[in-house]
């Protein structure tokens, strides 16, 4: 994962029918991803959305900690 996405762990994701989905923004802070959440509930009321963690790589790529 490049530096630039790791910044930013956050993300915002529309879901779609059939277990489809859709990234719309990556974000710094979990508070800053809420709030765009807020409003794109407002916006699109029968969308859904969801925040997610984003950690970066996947367990069986990170060093053991022994």
């Amino acid at each position: 994962m490049p530096y630039k996405q790791r910044l930013y762990p956050w993300v915002l994701v529309r879901l779609l029918p059939k277990m489809q989905q859709v990234t719309v923004a990556q974000y710094r802070s979990r508070s800053d991803a809420d709030g765009h959440l807020h409003i794109l509930r407002r916006l699109m009321p029968n969308a859904q959305f969801l925040v997610m963690f984003n950690p970066g790589l996947p367990p069986e790529n990170q060093p053991n900690s022994r």
